[in-house]
């Protein structure tokens, strides 16, 4: 069979670091990246051991960064899989929204929100006919919590990007995915102080990832713990 090939963003830790491995474990070949470049190098070494990864520090809001992702996509035969994972919570705490700094909420969305259709017009000719893109999101994006009105109406609109790129191009499979609460340094992050070990692990939701990748549910919303049961949302 001819081996797959994934780029995912943010694979430095958390859930991109999860998904990583697991693909390695399957023998995709992966394009990382990671704004530190220590620690994505780390995952590069641990990861090369079993399959050919590509690791490329740099901030995904930046064009340079993302010309190198898509040429190293186009070195390694193209692209079955982008998944859009790397995302910034913004301050913490969080400010209410009629206190929030207009030049860092501009940050959110950049990074949350824009940068995710700036890899894909980055990664597209590069994107193979049958291929899949999920772009992490959140219940925050659904739910108006008090306290998340940057990070989740950046979100949001990642989620109806979603909706409409899965419209313009019914020869992918494009997905925003929730992976629920996680122990991760981003949630953490998002409740200073408090202790989040009730939290799912990230990799509790690699499966429904995985699964996504593997099959052929119609694109659309999905919470990734229920993908098993191919539930989806919207």
């Amino acid at each position: 069979m001819t081996q797959k090939t994934a780029c995912i963003t943010g694979a430095s830790r958390g859930l991109g670091l999860a998904l990583a491995r697991e693909l390695a474990r399957q023998n995709w070949q992966l394009i990382i990246d990671a704004r530190g470049a220590e620690a994505l190098e780390a995952v590069r070494a641990e990861l090369e051991a079993i399959t050919t990864v590509v690791a490329i520090p740099g901030d995904v809001s930046d064009a340079a960064h993302r010309r190198a992702l898509a040429a190293a996509a186009e070195k390694l035969g193209g692209l079955d899989a982008v998944v859009n994972n790397a995302g910034i919570l913004g301050p913490s705490p969080q400010p209410a929204l009629l206190n929030y700094p207009l030049d860092v909420l501009a940050d959110v969305f950049q990074v949350n929100t824009i940068a995710p259709l700036a890899i894909l017009q980055a990664l597209s000719p590069t994107l193979k006919r049958d291929g899949t893109i999920i772009n992490i999101t959140s219940d925050a994006a659904v739910e108006p919590y008090e306290g998340w009105g940057g990070y989740g109406s950046s979100k949001a609109g990642l989620e109806q990007m979603t909706r409409i790129l899965a419209a313009e191009n019914p020869q992918w499979r494009i997905y925003a995915v929730d992976p629920g609460d996680m122990q991760t340094q981003m949630h953490q992050d998002a409740f200073p102080g408090e202790d989040i070990s009730d939290r799912g692990r990230p990799e509790d939701s690699v499966p429904g990832l995985v699964a996504l990748l593997a099959g052929a549910a119609p694109s659309g919303r999905y919470e990734a713990r229920h993908v098993q049961q191919t539930e989806k949302i919207s």
